[in-house]
């Protein structure tokens, strides 16, 4: 035993040499400033106050970081938009596609909670969720902090079961924050009252209220579907935009799949097909949405299964 072990009566673990503090590191220290004393029930590596403290201080991270906090914003800010727009042109061209929901909006404000998510489901929130979830496992590696969130408490398997509840957490921030919008612009400027259905049937607007979270745990599923792909991709390496780039890729990829009739075979299969089955909430009686539930799940099983195989095996490095 050396001299300095023998002076600190502790032994040094082999290749933990002191380095400098990363940004992802101070921001952490911050997230986990005591304000009293750990307990010591907390130092153990399977407590589970460990894992709580663990998920708080990433929550934190997460909602404080200014990127994370502009894509909430602006998301919020589309149905505000949507609806100005539709106020604007009224109902006389309400027709395409989309025309009975935007027919339906002018006459009753809950609508314009389906029509924003029909807008952003596709393509703009999956970016946001995509960039998160992305960043999950290859941020910290890039940041250099990886291998010190495994040295303790947190072993592998608990740092990606925060991880993805981190990402969820945020998917559910970013559905929760476009219906909230949506509600509180469609109050404004359309009509409260008793919501006529895409199946013909007027609902009181306690039950389209109901109707909307329903909705909103729909779309956080299918959300957190797309968080298991892009947590998996991020297991792959250590650089986060590499992680985020291809997840927008396969969600571009597969959206243009879709468009192809040859493929229809094929499209129950990729996870884009199934979120826009929230449309079942807008029927009476309210549409079979299992097949894309049982799909969201199928998806967040194969992928986290994935992410454990790969990273439990991983040499950290960094």
């Amino acid at each position: 035993m050396s001299t300095a072990e023998t002076e600190t009566g502790t032994r040094r673990m082999p290749g933990l040499v002191p380095v400098s503090e990363t940004r992802r590191s101070a921001e952490r220290a911050v997230a986990d400033a005591p304000g009293e004393p750990v307990p010591a029930e907390a130092e153990a590596p399977g407590g589970a106050v460990a894992f709580w403290r663990l998920l708080r201080s990433e929550l934190g991270l997460t909602f404080r970081r200014p990127r994370n906090l502009v894509m909430l914003g602006v998301l919020a800010l589309v149905p505000v938009i949507i609806g100005v727009v539709l106020k604007s042109i009224g109902t006389e061209e309400a027709d395409g596609g989309m025309g009975a929901l935007l027919a339906a909006t002018a006459g009753n404000s809950l609508m314009l909670t389906f029509v924003a998510l029909s807008a952003l489901v596709p393509l703009l929130m999956p970016i946001a969720v995509a960039v998160v979830a992305g960043d999950s496992i290859a941020g910290e590696a890039g940041g250099g902090t990886l291998r010190y969130l495994l040295a303790a408490p947190a072993g592998r398997g608990r740092l990606l079961a925060v991880k993805y509840l981190n990402a969820v957490a945020f998917a559910a921030a970013v559905t929760a924050a476009v219906a909230a919008s949506a509600l509180v612009v469609g109050m404004v400027l359309f009509p409260v009252g008793p919501v006529t259905l895409l199946s013909g049937t007027t609902v009181s607007f306690a039950e389209g209220l109901l109707r909307i979270l329903i909705t909103v745990g729909y779309v956080t599923a299918g959300m957190a579907a797309l968080a298991a792909v892009a947590m998996a991709l991020s297991t792959l390496t250590e650089v986060p935009i590499g992680s985020i780039a291809t997840t927008l890729v396969l969600i571009i990829v597969t959206q243009v799949l879709r468009a192809f009739p040859q493929l229809d075979a094929v499209a129950p299969y990729l996870l884009p097909t199934h979120w826009s089955g929230f449309d079942g909430a807008l029927r009476d009686p309210i549409g079979d949405m299992s097949p894309g539930l049982l799909a969201f799940a199928a998806y967040v099983f194969l992928f986290l299964s994935l992410s454990w195989a790969r990273f439990s095996g991983k040499d950290i490095s960094s």
